[in-house]
């Protein structure tokens, strides 16, 4: 909006200026009763008053700029702070687990431990709506898996995920990381 706000003055700019040039041309031709002096001090200050509105409103755009800029970085702060506590019990439930190790005389129950910080960290992913692209068994989709390896496998169709090497993930429609994947090739 502003760019067109200036486009319009300085097109006006110009529009008064060839006018008061034709006027000129046309009223000193005709003898005027107007003198010409008075006829440049109109069309000075009406210039003058041009170059101020133009001056206003690069001054306007600048603030805006400047304000828009605050407010993203205002809002990207936001939603990482919004995600980080999210995150915070997952990490102070690491921090459990660790002290509880040092203690823990059967694997067992560090085993447990860990599926349940994996829980956790799954229900973390479901609140911010991050999902597990699936891949194994799937054909492979160039938008959700990275083919990292082919193999031969006669049980599988061609183009058939084998093996999920690193898991991939998505927010909605947005791959977040591709899948790694073996695809089979058997011809």
């Amino acid at each position: 909006m502003r760019k067109k706000e200036v486009k319009e003055v300085l097109e006006e700019i110009r529009q008064d200026a060839n006018g008061a040039a034709e006027a000129a041309t046309t009223e000193t031709e005709a003898a005027s009763e107007t003198p010409p002096v008075l006829e440049a001090d109109e069309r000075d200050a009406k210039l003058e008053d041009l170059q101020n509105k133009l001056l206003r409103l690069q001054a306007d755009f600048d603030n805006y700029r400047r304000r828009t800029a605050k407010e993203q970085t205002q809002l990207a702060n936001f939603v990482t702070v919004s995600v980080v506590e999210k995150f915070l019990s997952v990490l102070d439930s690491f921090d459990r687990a660790e002290e509880s190790i040092a203690k823990a005389n059967d694997v067992e129950s560090i085993r447990v431990g860990l599926e349940m910080i994996q829980r956790q960290l799954k229900q973390v992913f479901m609140g911010l709506k991050v999902e597990e692209i699936p891949a194994k068994g799937e054909k492979f989709d160039p938008l959700y898996h990275e083919a990292v390896m082919r193999g031969e496998n006669s049980e599988l169709e061609d183009d058939t995920v084998e093996a999920v090497f690193e898991k991939g993930y998505k927010l909605e429609d947005k791959v977040i990381r591709h899948s790694k994947v073996k695809v089979v090739s058997n011809g």
